[in-house]
């Protein structure tokens, strides 16, 4: 199984997933919910992480999560290992519940953030599990509009700041900015890597902690070269076979381009580029 690249360092904010095992169900009724949410709860506390907004969907969760101490992996391992336990223990099962590893997107909190706080609570509408997020108990949505308990791991100041300083209008504010996200793009859309989310500067930052992955062949591969230049722009401002043959080489064996993307790109035939790469090994 391919191993998903993990970025940490000090104040990192993470999307975070994962599904039950085969697509499973991983709550079966409220009190397992409960019981994921007084898991997670401890979890914050021990390792010291923030949760921003979350929601719990049948069979799977996501949760928006900052780390001051850079230890996520170490949070979620154990916190799907102590609800598994749980879990199994509840229904006499054994085995896995959560399916393989879990996932995570470095987030940037100044572009995207507040974003994914609606992103994440609007889950359940779109599921159309209820026609509104306030209807819905198991996310964090009714704690930050102001019309529910505020779980002890959940922090909603930073989201409520960004609509002012008045609590009460800021709730209100928030509760419109959610509900016009069913109209708004898929923060998805910009997706650098599967595991980035930012704009060109934090990127930028980000880039260096990418250098130590690229040989690490069990990453996948998109992952890896998350940082790598388009392939157009590698093969722009060729002039001659020459520096085409090199802007090839350098594509697949410095930036990761498989032979068949570069075909595609050059217009060459598979067997073309194959022989170009094969000339300057």
């Amino acid at each position: 199984m391919a191993r998903p690249l993990r970025i940490e360092f000090p104040g990192a904010i993470y999307h975070v997933t994962s599904r039950g095992n085969a697509q499973a169900s991983i709550f079966l009724d409220g009190i397992d919910r409960s019981t994921f949410l007084s898991v997670l709860g401890l979890t914050m506390r021990r390792f010291n992480v923030t949760c921003h907004a979350y929601c719990l969907m049948t069979n799977h969760f996501h949760l928006l999560l900052e780390t001051p101490d850079a230890n996520l992996s170490k949070a979620i391992r154990q916190f799907n290992s102590v609800y598994t336990q749980a879990f199994n223990r509840r229904h006499g099962r054994v085995g896995h519940v959560l399916q393989g590893r879990f996932k995570s997107i470095v987030v940037d909190r100044d572009a995207y953030l507040l974003e994914l706080c609606r992103y994440i609570v609007l889950n359940p509408v779109r599921a159309g599990m209820v026609k509104e997020p306030g209807k819905y108990p198991w996310s964090s949505y009714r704690a930050t509009a102001g019309i529910g308990k505020k779980p002890d791991f959940l922090t909603v100041d930073w989201i409520l700041e960004q609509f002012g300083a008045d609590r009460v209008q800021a709730r209100k504010e928030y509760r419109l900015f959610v509900k016009a996200g069913l109209d708004a793009e898929s923060p998805w859309n910009d997706l650098k890597g599967q595991c980035l989310l930012g704009d060109d500067p934090f990127l930028e930052k980000l880039f260096p902690l990418l250098k130590d992955k690229s040989a690490l062949k069990e990453i996948p591969r998109v992952q890896r070269f998350a940082d790598r230049p388009a392939l157009e722009d590698i093969l722009l401002g060729i002039e001659d076979r020459t520096q085409r043959d090199a802007a090839i080489f350098k594509a697949c064996q410095e930036y990761g381009y498989t032979q068949a993307q570069i075909a595609a790109a050059t217009g060459l035939h598979y067997s073309t580029v194959s022989k170009i790469i094969n000339k300057f090994r």
